[in-house]
């Protein structure tokens, strides 16, 4: 009885889902495999329903098919019994949409009021638009306009990044989707934010009392937060070229994982009261608002051709769909400053970038040097102190101390405290797709993004871009393979720091692989 009670409490609530752009690479490589996989874990029971929209013709049995590749090919989970396998995929039904078309919304809610009678669903409906950002407002208007908001339950919307293009057009945008929906039925998508480690940032801080009086100005001499890509624009060169490095990954990624690790403790462990902690946080980043305040602080770049592990590699403007005499950045560092009382005078640097020498995304915390002048510092170079946080694609946590040499009489090295979870159990955590539709559907939404956020991360960028703008030829260059251009790392050397290494990295002596120690 208890463990039925249990896992009803942990069971996604009865409801169906809509999938726009069902037949695009993100409802194949991420969607889909998410839902099985709740599905597998008893997350999702057998009162819920996936009906795919998109303008492609195809049949039920085509999409089921679709379906069934997407889960060979990107689940973490094996297709069991075939009995099961189509208990599971008779769940989802197709329905080929324009989504200008009125009538056709009307024609879905029909098909979404049977497959909601056969299921015994309560009339909650999760609407994911894995659709391109200009076409959010017209699909909610539509959505209201054919009547699919009238269930006897909840409503809920998620939409993916990029939500806008700067702080104008994501106003806009916002206030398209407010005529349909209200701010607490929006759910949007940051999906680092539905990564292990990045939820275990709350954790190790709040959890562990050594950590948190140490968490400040006093004790802490910078931060370092690394997210770099090994592959070039591939696809999406068109768009990218478009949006570049800041907008694609600064605005979202990199500031959502810097409120993470600076906010201060909320009062309650409710979404709103974590929402405005992290509003605090970027409310608080120091405002660059000339062009030589960006010059001083902020480095981008463009990869142009190199070599990596033997192979020749291809410059930015000879990327497929990019303009030959593009100036867009792929590669942007920033040193930034957080003015509260907590962080004044500690600098968070942030890189990100593609075509870079490895794949994986960190979080460094550096703590200030023991005094030099007194005992061990007068006989030893003593290494600062870190505290690692390894996000993707290895998992895990270690912390760098001195401590005596084995079989030394005085000597003194670095050694590293690790717990590596992907060693100990590989690379098989929950995707975070799978973690924010559980979330959304839950009715959870501490780890999505609320409005405010996304405004002041825009009001943050846009004085970046708009100094960019005044200067557009003004692009380091770097070569594909390299970690960035040179002016990079005289960033953190005027303040007398350097980019710690990185997991993969040849001069990194904490290594994992999956399946094995440290």
């Amino acid at each position: 009885m208890t463990e039925k009670q249990n896992l009803e409490t942990l069971q996604t609530p009865s409801a169906v889902f809509f999938i726009f752009g069902a037949t695009g690479d993100l409802a194949r490589r991420k969607l889909f495999p998410a839902i099985y996989s709740l599905y597998r874990e008893g997350k999702l029971a057998e009162d819920f329903a996936v009906i795919g929209v998109a303008r492609r013709p195809r049949t039920n049995e085509e999409f089921r098919e679709d379906l069934h590749q997407s889960i060979i090919e990107f689940c973490r989970y094996k297709i069991g019994a075939e009995e099961d396998w189509n208990r599971f995929a008779e769940h989802f039904e197709y329905k080929s949409l324009d989504i200008n078309n009125v009538a056709g919304f009307q024609e879905l809610k029909e098909q979404t009021e049977v497959i909601e009678t056969k299921y015994g669903i309560p009339g909650n409906r999760f609407f994911f638009l894995a659709l391109a950002p200009e076409l959010f407002g017209s699909v909610s208007l539509n959505l209201r306009a054919g009547g699919m908001m009238d269930g006897t339950g909840w409503n809920r919307l998620v939409i993916e990044k990029p939500f806008g293009y700067d702080l104008e057009s994501a106003r806009k945008l916002n206030a398209e989707i407010n005529e349909v929906f209200k701010e607490d039925e929006i759910y949007r998508i940051d999906h680092y934010l539905g990564k292990e480690m990045v939820q275990n940032i709350e954790v190790i801080r709040f959890a562990n009392a050594f950590f948190e009086p140490l968490w400040n100005n006093q004790h802490i001499s910078n931060i370092q937060i690394t997210l770099s890509e090994t592959v070039g624009v591939e696809e999406r060169g068109g768009y990218y070229d478009h949006s570049g490095a800041l907008r694609d990954m600064g605005q979202n990624h990199m500031l959502q994982m810097l409120a993470m690790i600076a906010m201060e403790p909320p009062s309650r462990l409710l979404p709103e009261d974590i929402h405005d902690e992290k509003v605090k946080v970027l409310r608080s980043l120091r405002a660059y608002m000339t062009p030589e305040e960006v010059d001083k602080n902020v480095v981008r770049a463009q990869y142009g051709e190199g070599e990596s592990k033997g192979k020749t590699l291809p410059g930015y403007r000879q990327e497929d769909k990019v303009d030959p005499a593009s100036n867009t950045e792929t590669y942007f560092a920033a040193r930034l400053f957080v003015d509260n009382f907590r962080w004044s005078g500690v600098p968070f640097y942030i890189r990100t970038g593609k075509r870079l020498p490895v794949k994986t995304t960190e979080i460094i915390v550096e703590f200030k040097r023991t005094p030099t002048n007194v005992y061990l510092g007068q006989r030893h170079n003593l290494e600062p102190n870190l505290l690692v946080i390894r996000v993707n694609p290895m998992e895990g946590i270690y912390i760098k101390i001195n401590a005596k040499k084995p079989g030394s009489d005085s000597e003194i090295q670095p050694l590293a405290m690790d717990f590596c979870q992907s060693c100990m159990i590989g690379i098989n955590s929950p995707e975070a797709y799978e973690s924010l539709i559980e979330d959304a559907a839950q009715g959870d939404s501490t780890y999505f993004t609320r409005w405010d956020e996304v405004s002041a991360a825009w009001s943050f960028i846009d004085h970046i871009a708009d100094a960019w703008a005044q200067n557009p030829t003004d692009v380091k260059s770097y070569p594909a393979g390299s970690w960035g251009p040179d002016e990079t790392h005289l960033l953190l050397q005027q303040d007398g720091y350097h980019w710690w290494p990185v997991n993969g990295q040849d001069e990194d002596d904490v290594i994992w692989q999956v399946g094995s120690s440290n």
